[in-house]
């Protein structure tokens, strides 16, 4: 089961990562000046995950492939890692549209 990760960077920012049951990230935020920002970004993975237009599928610089997720507004909403093939690209697509929409949510900022 996958897990959404809320963490704070050391700009103090806000960021949450999506994780896959085995653990690794399979996409990762903007950061946020606000928890509740945040926390809707996650709401805004959950409903638009399911969706395959919300993928927009791009190759770096270095050649290698890596999508973002865009909510309905065109705003990019998170970034998946870089691949080193399109079949590994798109198994991180379905990774996040299995995962998303149950994944619960874990805020480490809570944690002193």
């Amino acid at each position: 089961m996958g897990k959404f990760v809320i963490t704070q960077r050391i700009n103090n920012e806000y960021q949450f990562n999506l994780k896959a049951g085995n653990g690794e990230i399979i996409l990762t935020s903007e950061g946020y000046v606000q928890k509740a920002s945040c926390q809707k970004g996650i709401e805004s993975v959950k409903v638009n995950s399911h969706d395959d237009s919300r993928y927009d599928r791009r190759v770096a610089v270095n050649g290698k492939d890596y999508f973002v997720l865009k909510a309905r507004n065109g705003e990019i909403i998170g970034k998946s890692q870089l691949y080193s093939s399109k079949t590994g690209m798109e198994s991180g697509i379905h990774s996040v549209k299995s995962n998303a929409p149950t994944a619960e949510i874990i805020d480490e900022t809570l944690k002193n």
